[in-house]
């Protein structure tokens, strides 16, 4: 069982001075209960300053745990998890669990009998939340990481559960071979790395800071499973089964010991090049080959699925060749007419205000937008059916049909074969399958046509790939549906689950849809689709289903953000020219406060607020990488923090190549984001940081003030209007400064299905 499962914080003492404590008193217990045995425990705790991207950071806490033979080792494997968490959220799975199955690892680790071939460096990262800060800091500045060869890395993106590795690599395929050889319950897909990588996620973890500034390989594991309550206050331990943590510390422990006893982690450079196509069959066993492997794989099926067609070609005359290009245009015809049709209920729908109806009610999703989705392909292939074919054979029908699936899944084999993604594996066993089945059934299917034994067997054959895909559409629902209730969107929710549903009813009904030729009517499945379809859209219509839950045992959270905001503008002599102070609410999905308003009559659309352009960052706040171009604003007395931001300009001086350089001092909250306008005729020549306008910034426990100078130049800018405006953000997430009696009895009036992360800020604009 874990020795760890801490509800993190998100305040900076009980961060960088509690859970730090806690931490460095586990480790020293293992430290002492392996005194004498054939390995040894050194513990560094780092406190790096840097910067990179748009972040920058200033004596955070790392805590760096090296775990080696006595004889010591010249090469380490690094496990990563990080002990911060979001506002307002414990973090039990996001990170405490990944910190508690480390702490056990190093137990385990720690007490074996016989030494270990290389070293495992443990990194307790303080500031992940903080945009990656943490790992950043370790990987460039401290010296062990430069005995690093290979690293894991514990994360999540949901509450429990499985945990799927979704990112290996960069190339080194001795990873990913390590860990199908060496996992116990393997969970792994690359179909999630090449999703992930390509930005459909509107996420990151310490995997990239890893990849990108150590140049070192790694393997990213996520808890996935009911990602509705992920950085949420509901992301307690209670709903951390024992199971998901004894499942993922077996699995971390065996593929760490395997590694750290392999010889691969000596000279990773032998076995760099080259991916890998990996995917585990259910969980029960592992699948994993070379990527120039599954090419050739991939090619073999899908010119043996060609010549197959091909041969059918010439042993028929130039008419089996139209009818096949004939009822390859309905298919995708079908295809097309079933996604536009699903897009338009999906649009009337929003236009409706139920978008999100399926948020706590994925079944109805399923119901209304699977429903008609069949019922389309259903109807056009009945209607072509009858209209156009009404002569030929059935059979012959059915196998034209069949032939049709299987070319189309050929051409998708070769286009993503010819785009080098590993991901071909699946519309190759959506070839190879099928093809088998047919080819081993033909004398069957020509003897006996739709009997009820030819149609067993038939989809007996289909077992293998449709029992996958069905696994495949249910985790990637499963990590999406949760995604589109937490990220601010143009395109309607809806659109996207109706693409979604679209694209799954299309992959399993294709190798099916040839039965509707082979039956003698389809009159009653129409009308029993067309019926669940109209009652699931009037149902929905009459707001039935409600996107979010309160329930205690499965809580589906609308995610809001509200600030106690204070706005100073200064004049270019530094006076206070105006100042304003409100409630500052954003929301995260589509819905806005449509649902919100019924309760909280204030909050509507009269108080929402647009960007102004003339202002840096349109004159509100902008909290790590969250930007919101639409706020509510509601006005609300003035907040005083007891610890107030300190703004000084120490120097300002004109340079020889006609620029002027200024030099400032901000002493303020442990986060804090730094915002730069340069006015018209003026433009930003260089400064501290990078080429972004935009900085955040966090700090730790006895941080010295934050220093940085920028340096403008100008051309025809009049003096009474200044060179640029530099606006400071302070946020103060915990202690008293964290709260105010307006802000807390606001948050009360939000109904209980609302989660709304909460804080105070201060924002001030100064005219240089």
């Amino acid at each position: 069982k874990p020795s760890f499962c801490y509800s993190l914080s998100s305040s900076l003492t009980q961060n960088e001075n509690t859970t730090v404590s806690y931490l460095l008193d586990q480790i020293e217990q293992i430290r002492s209960e392996s005194e004498t045995g054939p390995h040894s425990i050194t513990v560094d705790i780092q406190r790096p300053s840097g910067c990179f991207s748009i972040g920058c950071y200033d004596r955070i806490t790392n805590i760096a745990v090296k775990l080696q033979p006595k004889t010591s080792a010249q090469h380490f494997m690094l496990a990563n998890c990080h002990f911060d968490s979001v506002a307002n959220s414990p973090g039990a799975s996001d990170d405490a669990v990944g910190c508690s199955v480390m702490l056990e690892v190093l137990h385990s680790l720690a007490n074996l009998s016989t030494p270990l071939k290389h070293g495992v460096i443990f990194l307790f990262n303080g500031a992940e939340e903080t945009i990656l800060q943490a790992s950043h800091g370790f990987i460039t500045q401290h010296p062990w990481a430069r005995q690093v060869r290979a690293f894991v890395n514990l994360e999540a993106a949901g509450v429990g559960g499985k945990e799927l590795v979704f990112q290996t690599g960069p190339e080194n395929p001795w990873l990913v071979q390590a860990y199908a050889r060496a996992a116990v319950h393997p969970f792994a897909t690359v179909v999630g790395q090449e999703i992930f990588q390509s930005g459909l996620i509107p996420s990151d973890t310490d995997f990239r800071i890893f990849r990108d500034f150590g140049n070192i390989p790694g393997i990213d594991l996520a808890f996935i499973e009911n990602g509705f309550i992920y950085h949420t206050k509901y992301d307690t331990p209670g709903r951390i089964h024992t199971d998901s943590i004894q499942r993922a510390g077996d699995n971390i422990l065996s593929v760490l010991k395997h590694l750290v006893m392999s010889d691969e982690l000596a000279d990773s450079s032998q076995y760099r090049h080259g991916n890998m196509v990996f995917f585990d069959l259910l969980g029960l066993t592992m699948l994993v080959y070379p990527a120039h492997v599954g090419t050739v794989i991939n090619y073999i099926v899908a010119v043996a699925a060609v010549i197959y067609l091909s041969g059918k070609c010439l042993l028929t005359t130039g008419r089996y060749m139209r009818d096949l290009v004939c009822v390859v245009c309905v298919l995708v015809l079908s295809w097309i007419f079933s996604l536009v049709t699903l897009l338009f209920v999906a649009w009337l729908v929003t236009l409706m205000g139920r978008s999100m109806f399926w948020y706590s009610h994925i079944h109805a999703a399923v119901f209304l937008y699977g429903s008609a989705a069949v019922c389309i392909l259903l109807l056009i292939h009945t209607l072509v059916k009858n209209r156009c074919y009404r002569r030929a054979g059935r059979v012959d029908l059915a196998e034209l049909f069949f032939d049709g699936s299987l070319l189309l899944w050929c051409f998708v084999l070769f286009f993503f074969t010819h785009r080098g993604w590993c991901s071909a594996y699946v519309p190759m066993m959506m070839v190879l399958f099928p093809l088998i089945s047919k080819l081993l059934l033909t004398k069957l299917f020509r003897a006996r046509g739709a009997s009820l034994q030819y149609s067993v067997l038939y989809l007996m054959g289909l077992v293998v790939p449709y029992v996958y895909i069905m696994f495949l559409i249910r985790v990637i629902f499963e990590v999406f549906t949760p995604i589109l209730g937490r990220s601010k969107d143009e395109i309607p929710p809806d659109i996207i689950m109706a693409s979604l549903v679209t694209v799954a009813t299309v992959i399993l009904s294709s190798y099916i849809i040839h039965f509707i030729y082979l039956s003698r009517g389809t009159k009653r499945v129409l009308a029993v689709l067309g019926s669940v379809f109209m009652l699931m859209f009037v149902l929905v219509s009459c707001g039935l289903f409600f996107p979010y839950s309160a329930d205690p045992s499965s809580p589906r959270p609308k995610r809001v953000f509200v600030q106690h905001i204070t706005r100073s503008f200064h004049t270019l002599n530094g006076s206070l020219q105006s100042s304003d102070s409100g409630l500052c609410i954003n929301d995260l999905d589509y819905t806005g406060m449509q649902h919100i308003t019924p309760h909280i009559p204030q909050i509507n659309d009269s108080i929402s607020t647009h960007c102004q352009d003339w202002l840096p960052y349109y004159g509100y706040t902008r909290f790590l990488t969250l930007q919101f171009l639409k706020s509510w604003y509601l006005p609300a007395p003035e907040v005083s923090p007891k610890a107030p931001l300190e703004v000084q300009l120490l120097s300002r001086q004109e340079t020889q190549w006609g620029t002027v350089k200024m030099s400032f001092e901000v002493k303020g909250p442990s986060h804090m984001s730094l915002y730069l306008h340069p006015h018209a005729g003026a433009s930003l020549s260089s400064w501290s940081f990078n080429d972004w306008n935009f900085v955040f910034y966090t700090h730790g426990l006895d941080a010295p003030v934050w220093r940085f100078w920028i340096e403008i130049l100008s051309s025809n800018v009049s003096p009474d209007e200044g060179l640029v405006s530099l606006a400071i953000t302070a946020h103060y997430l915990s202690g008293s400064d964290g709260r105010s009696e307006t802000l807390e009895s606001f948050l009360k009036r939000f109904p209980a299905w609302v989660f709304s992360s909460s804080w105070i800020s201060t924002y001030h604009m100064y005219t240089y």
